[in-house]
C-alpha cells in the first residue's frame, strides 16, 4: 500500500473511532434556536446588498472553520485554518461565502476575537464576507450568542437571513438553518419573495446555509448529521422552483466536515465543511459525484462566472501534516446557464 493511502486509512480509522466514542462537549449540546422569535427581523424584499461584477468574477465558498484559541488542536486544526484564510485572500475573490460554524462556541466572544485576528488578510485585501449562521453560532445562551454574531458582522444587525446581488447575473442568499425552513415560516415566506422577484438577468442563485438539505445519508457514524426535515422542506421547495425558473440553483452547506457534491432534481448541492474543524469521515453513496477516498478534505470551493456557465473548483489541502502546506485541485464541475 502506498504511503499516502496508508496515512488516509489511519486517519479514517482514528476519526471513526473517535466518532464512535463521543462528540465533544460542545458538539453534544442542543443548538436549536427555533424558540427565538423571527417575526421582528429585518426581512425586506429585493437584495440586501449589491456587489459590482468584475471582468473575471470569482467567489469562494466554504464552512466549518471553528475559529477558537489556536492552542485548541482537538476540535480544529489552527494551522490548516490559518493557511486556508491566507490562500483565499490570495485568490482576491469578489466575496467569501461562509456556510456557518465560524466560531467554535458562539457564546464565547474570544472565539470571534480569534476570527477577527486570523481573518485580517481578508480585510487587508478588501474582501466582502457573507456569513450564514451555523449551530455553533448559537452555542450557550442563543440570544447572547446571536449578539456576538451581530457584533462581529454589524452590517447584518437584526437579520438572520439576507441576500446580495452580484452584478446582473448572480444572486446570493444566506439562510439560517437554525430557524424554520418550513413553508409557513418567516424565513421561507421571505425566500419565496426573493425567488419570485429575481431580476430576469439572473443566471445563478447561490444559497449558503449550514445544515445540508442533501448529503450522503450515513448509517453508522454521524447519523445525527443526516438531512433533517427542516432542510428537506427547503430541498423540496427548490425542486419545484427550479422547474419554472430561468436561474440555476447551487446550494452550499456545511455541518459535515468533509466535501460532497450531488445533483438532485436539477439543483446542485455541495457539502463544503472543510474549513479547519475536526474532519468527519463519510460513507459515500452512489449519488455523490465526488468519489475520492482521500481523507481528510480540508478545502475551499472557487466559483467562477463564465459567459455561459458557472465553474466550480474544489481546492484541497494536499497533506495537512506536511511541513509546508499546499493545495491541489481535486474536483471541478460546470453548471450551464439556461439558454435565453
Amino acid at each position: 500500500m502506498l504511503k499516502a493511502e496508508m496515512r488516509t486509512l489511519l486517519r479514517i480509522l482514528f476519526v471513526a473511532a473517535a466518532g464512535a466514542l463521543a462528540f465533544s462537549l460542545v458538539e453534544a449540546q442542543s443548538f436549536t434556536s427555533y424558540t427565538l422569535p423571527t417575526g421582528d427581523l429585518l426581512s425586506e424584499a429585493g437584495p440586501t446588498f449589491r456587489i459590482a461584477q468584475t471582468n473575471v468574477f470569482t467567489l469562494i465558498a466554504y464552512g466549518d472553520q471553528r475559529f477558537t484559541d489556536p492552542a485548541n488542536v482537538q476540535v480544529t486544526d489552527p494551522r490548516v485554518r490559518q493557511y486556508l484564510v491566507a490562500q483565499i485572500a490570495a485568490e482576491h475573490p469578489a466575496a467569501v461565502l461562509l456556510s456557518g460554524d465560524i466560531p467554535y462556541a458562539g457564546d464565547n466572544a474570544g472565539d470571534y476575537a480569534v476570527f477577527g485576528q486570523e481573518s485580517k488578510p481578508w480585510r487587508d485585501a478588501g474582501l466582502r464576507v457573507f456569513p450564514a449562521l451555523g449551530n455553533h453560532e448559537f452555542h450557550g445562551d442563543p440570544r447572547l450568542a446571536l449578539e456576538h454574531w451581530w457584533t462581529a458582522f454589524p452590517e447584518l444587525r437584526n437579520r438572520r437571513w439576507y441576500s446580495a446581488q452580484a452584478g446582473s447575473r448572480v444572486y446570493i442568499v444566506a439562510l439560517d438553518s437554525d430557524a424554520s425552513l418550513m413553508p409557513e415560516g418567516d424565513q421561507m415566506k421571505w425566500l419565496r419573495r426573493q425567488i419570485d422577484g429575481l431580476p430576469a438577468s439572473i443566471d445563478f442563485v447561490l444559497i449558503a446555509m449550514h445544515h445540508p438539505p442533501v448529503a450522503d445519508v450515513q448509517t453508522h457514524l454521524l447519523i445525527d448529521h443526516n438531512p433533517r426535515p427542516n432542510e428537506i422542506a427547503l430541498r423540496d421547495y427548490l425542486s419545484q422552483a427550479a422547474i419554472g425558473a430561468h436561474a440555476r440553483f447551487l446550494v452550499i452547506a456545511g455541518h459535515i466536515h468533509n466535501y460532497e457534491r450531488t445533483n438532485y432534481e436539477d439543483v446542485t448541492y455541495l457539502v463544503s465543511g472543510g474549513g479547519g474543524a475536526q474532519p468527519y469521515y463519510v460513507e459515500r453513496t452512489a449519488a455523490d459525484l465526488y468519489r475520492s477516498l482521500l481523507f481528510p478534505n480540508y478545502h475551499y470551493v472557487r466559483l467562477t462566472l463564465g459567459k455561459d456557465s458557472l465553474r466550480g473548483e474544489m481546492y484541497r489541502v494536499a497533506d495537512p501534516e506536511a511541513k509546508v502546506l499546499s493545495i491541489e485541485l481535486k474536483d471541478s464541475f460546470d453548471i450551464p446557464a439556461r439558454p435565453r
